[in-house]
């Protein structure tokens, strides 16, 4: 699968992109990450910032969205009927 999502348990962005996910009837591997930003070296790697949610979709070569609103708009523009 080509679509995976680092989230954060009860993080309202991130349930925000998992339903549009849902939504779109997509696939996704999901990556929890830790509450402390400063454990999060794998979003950093990805996306250069610590923050969730990040959306990475090699097939389309996108390495790193961050911000639900623009991971939700590239979701119904990409995959959307």
């Amino acid at each position: 699968m080509s679509l995976e999502l680092y989230t954060l348990p009860g993080c309202p962005y991130c349930a925000k992109v998992e339903a549009k996910l849902d939504d779109l009837g997509l696939e996704y591997v999901e990556h929890v990450v830790p509450g402390a930003h400063s454990q999060r070296e794998d979003v950093r790697e990805v996306s250069g910032q610590t923050g969730v949610p990040v959306l990475v979709d090699t097939e389309h070569g996108v390495d790193g969205m961050a911000e639900s609103d623009n991971i939700v708009a590239y979701l119904e523009e990409t995959y959307g009927g």
